[in-house]
Protein backbone atom coordinates (compact mmCIF):
# COMPACT_ATOMS: atom_id res chain seq x y z
CA UNK A 1 0.00 0.00 0.00
CA UNK A 2 1.27 3.93 -1.22
CA UNK A 3 -0.75 6.59 -0.64
CA UNK A 4 -3.65 4.48 0.69
CA UNK A 5 -3.97 2.43 -2.78
CA UNK A 6 -2.62 -0.88 -3.49
CA UNK A 7 0.25 -1.50 -5.16
CA UNK A 8 0.41 -4.06 -7.93
CA UNK A 9 3.58 -5.88 -9.16
CA UNK A 10 1.57 -7.08 -12.00
CA UNK A 11 1.05 -3.01 -12.99
CA UNK A 12 3.34 -0.47 -14.40
CA UNK A 13 5.25 2.08 -12.41
CA UNK A 14 2.49 4.80 -13.85
CA UNK A 15 -0.46 2.20 -13.47
CA UNK A 16 0.15 2.08 -9.80
CA UNK A 17 1.03 5.47 -8.93
CA UNK A 18 -1.58 7.05 -10.42
CA UNK A 19 -3.69 5.49 -7.90
CA UNK A 20 -1.20 6.70 -5.03
CA UNK A 21 -3.08 10.01 -3.22
CA UNK A 22 0.30 11.03 -1.85
CA UNK A 23 2.16 10.78 -5.30
CA UNK A 24 -0.51 13.33 -7.08
CA UNK A 25 1.91 15.88 -7.99
CA UNK A 26 4.65 13.19 -8.73
CA UNK A 27 2.07 11.91 -11.40
CA UNK A 28 1.16 15.27 -12.63
CA UNK A 29 4.62 16.58 -13.50
CA UNK A 30 5.48 13.11 -14.96
CA UNK A 31 2.27 13.43 -17.69
CA UNK A 32 3.61 17.61 -18.30
CA UNK A 33 7.05 16.28 -18.98
CA UNK A 34 5.94 13.64 -21.54
CA UNK A 35 7.22 11.01 -19.47
CA UNK A 36 4.20 8.64 -18.67
CA UNK A 37 5.14 6.41 -22.26
CA UNK A 38 8.61 6.26 -21.12
CA UNK A 39 7.84 4.83 -17.43
CA UNK A 40 4.90 2.89 -18.81
CA UNK A 41 7.79 1.11 -20.97
CA UNK A 42 9.45 -2.50 -20.03
CA UNK A 43 11.90 -0.87 -17.93
CA UNK A 44 13.35 -2.07 -15.39
CA UNK A 45 13.76 0.91 -13.42
CA UNK A 46 14.29 2.33 -10.58
CA UNK A 47 12.44 5.05 -9.29
CA UNK A 48 12.98 7.15 -6.07
CA UNK A 49 9.30 8.71 -5.85
CA UNK A 50 8.92 11.92 -4.23
CA UNK A 51 5.90 12.42 -2.46
CA UNK A 52 3.69 15.17 -2.95
CA UNK A 53 5.23 16.65 1.11
CA UNK A 54 8.64 16.34 -0.39
CA UNK A 55 7.10 18.28 -3.26
CA UNK A 56 5.32 20.85 -0.75
CA UNK A 57 9.27 21.30 0.94
CA UNK A 58 10.21 23.10 -2.40
CA UNK A 59 10.32 26.53 -2.50
CA UNK A 60 6.85 27.81 -3.29
CA UNK A 61 6.56 28.11 -6.63
CA UNK A 62 8.83 25.68 -7.86
CA UNK A 63 6.31 23.07 -8.92
CA UNK A 64 4.13 25.65 -10.61
CA UNK A 65 7.23 27.14 -13.01
CA UNK A 66 8.52 23.56 -13.42
CA UNK A 67 5.22 21.96 -14.99
CA UNK A 68 4.79 24.80 -18.02
CA UNK A 69 5.23 24.06 -21.06
CA UNK A 70 8.03 26.37 -21.37
CA UNK A 71 10.08 24.41 -18.42
CA UNK A 72 9.48 20.90 -19.96
CA UNK A 73 12.89 20.16 -20.07
CA UNK A 74 14.24 21.59 -16.79
CA UNK A 75 10.97 19.14 -15.71
CA UNK A 76 12.08 16.06 -17.43
CA UNK A 77 15.92 16.86 -16.11
CA UNK A 78 14.41 16.85 -12.57
CA UNK A 79 12.12 13.96 -13.16
CA UNK A 80 14.54 11.50 -14.87
CA UNK A 81 16.95 12.21 -12.01
CA UNK A 82 15.12 10.16 -9.64
CA UNK A 83 15.43 7.22 -12.24
CA UNK A 84 18.27 4.81 -12.51
CA UNK A 85 18.11 2.35 -14.99
CA UNK A 86 17.76 -1.46 -13.71
CA UNK A 87 15.18 -2.94 -10.65
CA UNK A 88 17.49 -1.87 -7.43
CA UNK A 89 15.54 -3.55 -4.85
CA UNK A 90 16.62 -2.43 -1.12
CA UNK A 91 19.12 -5.21 -0.43
CA UNK A 92 20.58 -4.26 -3.81
CA UNK A 93 21.19 -0.86 -2.50
CA UNK A 94 22.64 -2.10 0.47
CA UNK A 95 24.54 -4.36 -0.62
CA UNK A 96 26.09 -1.80 -3.27
CA UNK A 97 26.50 0.83 -0.48
CA UNK A 98 28.38 -2.41 1.65
CA UNK A 99 30.69 -2.94 -1.42
CA UNK A 100 30.81 0.97 -2.00
CA UNK A 101 32.64 1.21 1.58
CA UNK A 102 28.99 2.49 2.58
CA UNK A 103 28.84 4.50 -0.34
CA UNK A 104 26.79 3.60 -3.46
CA UNK A 105 27.31 5.58 -6.58
CA UNK A 106 23.98 5.49 -9.20
CA UNK A 107 24.24 7.08 -12.86
CA UNK A 108 20.41 8.13 -13.50
CA UNK A 109 18.47 8.64 -16.61
CA UNK A 110 18.88 11.66 -16.36
CA UNK A 111 22.53 11.37 -16.74
CA UNK A 112 24.19 12.77 -13.25
CA UNK A 113 24.55 10.83 -10.08
CA UNK A 114 23.14 10.04 -6.68
CA UNK A 115 24.95 8.61 -4.37
CA UNK A 116 23.18 5.86 -1.45
CA UNK A 117 24.27 5.52 2.01
CA UNK A 118 22.78 4.14 5.45
CA UNK A 119 21.84 6.01 8.14
CA UNK A 120 20.93 3.58 10.99
CA UNK A 121 18.53 1.49 9.16
CA UNK A 122 17.61 3.58 6.41
CA UNK A 123 18.88 4.57 2.63
CA UNK A 124 19.21 7.59 2.57
CA UNK A 125 19.89 9.24 -1.19
CA UNK A 126 22.66 12.32 -1.73
CA UNK A 127 21.45 14.60 -4.54
CA UNK A 128 24.46 16.69 -6.61
CA UNK A 129 23.60 19.76 -4.53
CA UNK A 130 24.10 17.87 -1.12
CA UNK A 131 20.52 17.44 -0.62
CA UNK A 132 19.39 14.20 1.05
CA UNK A 133 16.36 11.95 0.79
CA UNK A 134 15.63 9.02 2.63
CA UNK A 135 13.55 5.88 1.33
CA UNK A 136 10.64 6.15 3.63
CA UNK A 137 9.04 2.93 1.93
CA UNK A 138 11.19 0.22 0.13
CA UNK A 139 10.67 -2.50 -2.52
CA UNK A 140 7.58 -1.40 -4.03
CA UNK A 141 7.49 -3.81 -6.75
CA UNK A 142 6.13 -3.56 -10.40
CA UNK A 143 6.07 -5.31 -13.38
CA UNK A 144 8.80 -2.48 -15.04
CA UNK A 145 10.72 -1.91 -11.74
CA UNK A 146 10.73 -0.88 -8.34
CA UNK A 147 9.31 2.09 -6.27
CA UNK A 148 11.21 3.13 -3.51
CA UNK A 149 9.51 6.41 -1.50
CA UNK A 150 11.38 9.36 -0.70
CA UNK A 151 10.76 11.93 1.53
CA UNK A 152 12.69 14.78 -0.39
CA UNK A 153 12.98 16.06 -3.75
CA UNK A 154 16.14 15.07 -5.43
CA UNK A 155 17.81 17.96 -7.50
CA UNK A 156 20.54 17.25 -10.35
Amino acid sequence: MVGGAPMYPSKTIIENAVNSKDHTTLVAAVKAAGLVNTLSGRGPFTVFAPTNAAFAKLPPGTVDSLVRPENKATLTAVLTYHVVPGRLTAKDLAAAIDKGEGKAVLKTAQGETLSATMKDKWIVVTDAKGGTSTVAIADVMQSNGVIHVVDRVLMP
